[in-house]
């Protein structure tokens, strides 16, 4: 695996939230390869210092997405092929947009932000 998830106990995004949606960019842009195993949900869930629920919700809605698929004995794997760059950037943005949503920033405070960011 090639990619460094993260939790961030500031972000007001639910951690499974966080972890899916690391897991969902990182599957869709190609980092995981179609039949990839992923971490088992206690071994990911240590390596984050989050509760195996936690994990467990963001495997879940992962699958109903169609992006992985868990059978008992054979793990987690990606089931999903790579996606198109503009469905990939359209993920990010929700996630971003929701996220400031949940602070309470208006649609202008949202563009204003991501513009002074771009600019930076």
């Amino acid at each position: 695996m090639s990619i460094v998830l993260t939790v961030d106990g500031n972000d007001p995004t639910p951690p499974y939230e966080q972890i899916r949606a690391q897991l969902a960019v990182a599957i869709g842009s190609g980092v995981f390869a179609m039949g990839e195993r992923l971490p088992t949900v206690r071994q990911l869930a240590n390596d984050l210092g989050v509760a195996p629920g936690t994990v467990a919700r963001a495997y879940r809605e992962l699958e109903q997405q169609q992006l992985i698929a868990s059978r008992r004995g054979s793990g987690t794997r990606v089931s999903a092929p790579p996606r198109a760059r503009d469905d990939v950037l359209a993920d990010v943005a929700a996630v971003y947009i929701g996220s400031c949503r949940e602070v309470g920033a208006s649609d202008a405070e949202i563009r204003a932000a991501l513009d002074a960011a771009l600019a930076r």
